[in-house]
């Protein structure tokens, strides 16, 4: 079972690479981020015609998730659960019937948190930053009932986080910023210790490994990057995992987005 994330930045700006991306790669499933389209705008038939089961959570203008599947799909959520007022479209879940197992899949588009405001050391209520940590709280307690059922699982997609300094090409840049501030990166690391397998360097250490490029200064040219799109696996899923990679190449390409795809192969 292949399983693919991917940022794609707008459905309509990617409405060609995306599909060419698709069938060259073949995954099973696709959890994207940021499609910045309501469900009803969504081209579905771009995806259906290629043999696509096609699941949305879209918000006007702004973030968006989305999976596609090859496979049968069951029990699909939309929404973070911990905060009804919370209106911002960043996490859809669905199983996936794979040939051996089932495997729960979580796609997540966690919130950027920029600009950071803060007051006496502490976030100001409110505000972009103290968003994304609740968030991440709201995170965390999910991943812990989910982790409850011991079924096989992960949540995928752009964490708008920079764990560790190797994932920057220019780690001393990113030290105020919010995907790296010392209270995102403990965040995720909660998030880790709960049992979680980072799938990427669960299979390749060291730095020069990103996938994300911005598009202002010549960052993709420069290999300027950061690494922000994680794959987590629990415990069950990281059992089965047979590979993890990132299509790098993919920011080359002609009209890209400013993400490149990972994945991961499980034997399931």
């Amino acid at each position: 079972m292949k399983i693919a994330s991917f940022n794609i930045n707008g459905i309509k700006a990617r409405i060609q690479a995306l599909p060419d991306w698709l069938d060259e790669t073949q995954p099973d499933v696709a959890l994207l981020q940021e499609i910045k389209s309501v469900d009803e705008a969504f081209p579905r038939e771009v995806f259906e015609e290629r043999g696509y089961r096609v699941e949305t959570h879209g918000q006007k203008s702004f973030n968006g998730v989305a999976i596609l599947s090859k496979l049968p799909l069951e029990d699909v959520s939309r929404g973070l659960p911990g905060d009804g007022n919370d209106e911002q479209a960043r996490w859809i879940e669905a199983t996936v019937i794979g040939d051996k197992t089932a495997v729960r899949v979580c796609g997540l588009y966690l919130p950027n948190g920029n600009p950071v405001e803060i007051e006496d050391g502490a976030p100001v209520p409110g505000g972009k930053y103290d968003y994304k940590l609740k968030w991440m709280d709201r995170l965390h307690a999910r991943a812990q009932d989910l982790l409850a059922s011991e079924e096989p699982f992960l949540m995928a997609g752009d964490y708008n986080i920079i764990p560790q300094d190797e994932d920057a090409k220019k780690p001393d840049s990113w030290r105020e910023d919010a995907l790296a501030r010392p209270e995102s990166r403990a965040a995720f690391r909660r998030l880790l210790n709960l049992g979680f397998t980072e799938a990427f360097r669960a299979r390749t250490q060291g730095p020069g490994h990103y996938s994300f490029w911005d598009y202002q200064a010549g960052a993709w040219q420069r290999d300027n990057g950061i690494r922000i799109d994680h794959f987590l696996l629990s415990p069950q899923a990281a059992d089965m995992m047979t590979d993890c990679q990132i299509d790098k190449e993919i920011r080359g390409r002609e009209k890209p987005s400013d993400h490149v795809p990972i994945w991961v192969e499980l034997d399931a």
